[in-house]
């Protein structure tokens, strides 16, 4: 990893972005590229489907619509150590996802006026699973649950055919499906997956859905963006991120491999340590590149750990470092810090907090309850990360009775004069007329 030292200068958060960019080349790449996949699916569907699963897949042939059986022969076939930890992540998950269900309101606006806020959920979503580097059934818990947590109706699940199982769905991402009772599924991937869920597939029985969720790799994350307008979306979740502030008390061997466990996921993953330590800075450097060499995805490490979005970097202090954290807006930030749980209140901008050097990101990928699908690429600035408010509407319900009314008549009345829209007080006044 390179080491960049921002001591002794004066910087806007334009300058500390500057400093560490992101890998955004790809993503550029990938736009055009997606919107055509997307639309030569809205206008051929399966065939489409069929098409880009034997370019992208390596399969042809296969069940597209997920049967029956082959959910059930996953299930069965699953490891009791993995089905429990499904069954452990599915409880917490559902936990957390509980807090973020609003209650409805009643606001009193005055006597008989009164305003109901609640909140609704979406009929039908569309979950969608990679399949590519990795395989994640952590990722089906962290979209379904929420999901029927919000109280939506339809989820239909997607995930690429694999070319190793005989073109079927990765057996343990069925298993989880499974588990969450989830029995429609389509083997289909990337942008082609995005585009069946928003403009649904005829033949295969898939209707539209409302939202689509789920992470993925560029081509799924523009995708989303040639549908917006079509289907809401959770977000353009793009390469992994994760940034690390560490006082000169940190454990250097902790940040390493928290920093080597993100830039597994791929080459484009970001991997940034904060600090205003130098020896400690040192220290990381030493213990990431001896990780790195012997860990499983020694390659895929080493690649993102040396792409431009990967750096230590040294600030002068912990206003700096926080202030560099708050610009960049991580979306996983972990706090090694000696008075961590103090301090999380100043990192106001990340997708999710990792408080402490017993709280790594990889919990947070599996089993604390929180949700992994996170905003990426600085969105963590105005974006939240995914939960069940992802799948619920706000809905006012007003309700007047003639008395509360009146005392708004004139005001109305007149408002709507000023706005040269007359027929908005005709409105109001045929209700006090005969």
């Amino acid at each position: 990893m390179r080491t960049i030292d921002l001591r002794g200068r004066e910087l806007s958060p334009a300058d500390m972005l500057a400093a560490v960019p992101r890998a955004t080349q790809a993503r550029a790449e990938a736009l055009d590229t997606a919107a055509r996949i997307v639309e030569d699916v809205r206008v051929r569907g399966e065939a489409a489907l069929r098409e880009q699963a034997e370019q992208f897949d390596r399969v042809t042939g296969h069940e597209v619509r997920v049967p029956a059986a082959h959910i059930a022969d996953a299930l069965a076939s699953i490891e009791p150590p993995v089905r429990a930890a499904l069954e452990e992540a599915i409880v917490r998950v559902r936990r957390g996802s509980e807090a973020q269900v609003p209650a409805p309101q009643t606001t009193e606006i005055g006597p008989g006026a009164r305003i109901l806020q609640r909140w609704q959920p979406v009929h039908r979503v569309g979950v969608y699973i990679p399949g590519g580097k990795a395989v994640y059934p952590s990722s089906v818990i962290m979209n379904v649950v929420p999901a029927q947590v919000a109280g939506v109706e339809q989820i239909a699940l997607a995930s690429p055919p694999q070319a190793d199982q005989g073109g079927r769905i990765h057996p343990t991402i069925l298993a989880a499906a499974a588990l969450l009772g989830v029995t429609e599924v389509y083997a289909m991937g990337g942008a082609g997956a995005i585009g069946a869920f928003a403009h649904g597939v005829p033949s295969l029985g898939l209707d539209p859905v409302d939202v689509v969720s789920g992470p993925g790799n560029n081509y799924v994350a523009s995708a989303k963006r040639a549908v917006a307008g079509v289907v809401g979306t959770d977000s353009e979740a793009g390469a992994t991120e994760i940034l690390v502030v560490a006082d000169a008390d940190a454990d250097a061997r902790l940040i390493a491999a928290d920093l080597v466990s993100q830039a597994e996921h791929d080459e484009q993953a970001s991997a940034v340590l904060v600090t205003d330590a130098a020896g400690l800075a040192d220290q990381v450097a030493v213990e990431v590149e001896r990780m790195a060499a012997v860990t499983r995805h020694s390659e895929r490490v080493g690649a993102a750990l040396s792409g431009p979005q990967s750096a230590i970097v040294l600030v002068d202090d912990r206003a700096m470092a926080t202030a560099f954290s708050n610009a960049y807006a991580p979306e996983h930030l972990e706090l090694h810090l000696a008075d961590a749980a103090d301090a999380a209140a100043a990192f106001t901008s990340a997708g999710a907090v990792f408080v402490g050097d017993q709280t790594p990101v990889s919990l947070g990928d599996y089993m604390a309850g929180s949700n992994h699908v996170l905003p990426t690429g600085g969105q963590a600035r105005y974006a939240p990360g995914l939960g069940s408010y992802t799948f619920l509407r706000p809905q006012q319900v007003i309700s007047y009775d003639r008395a509360a009314l009146s005392v708004v008549r004139a005001g109305v009345v007149a408002l709507a004069e000023t706005e040269v829209l007359p027929a908005h007080g005709e409105a109001i006044e045929a209700r006090f007329t005969a």
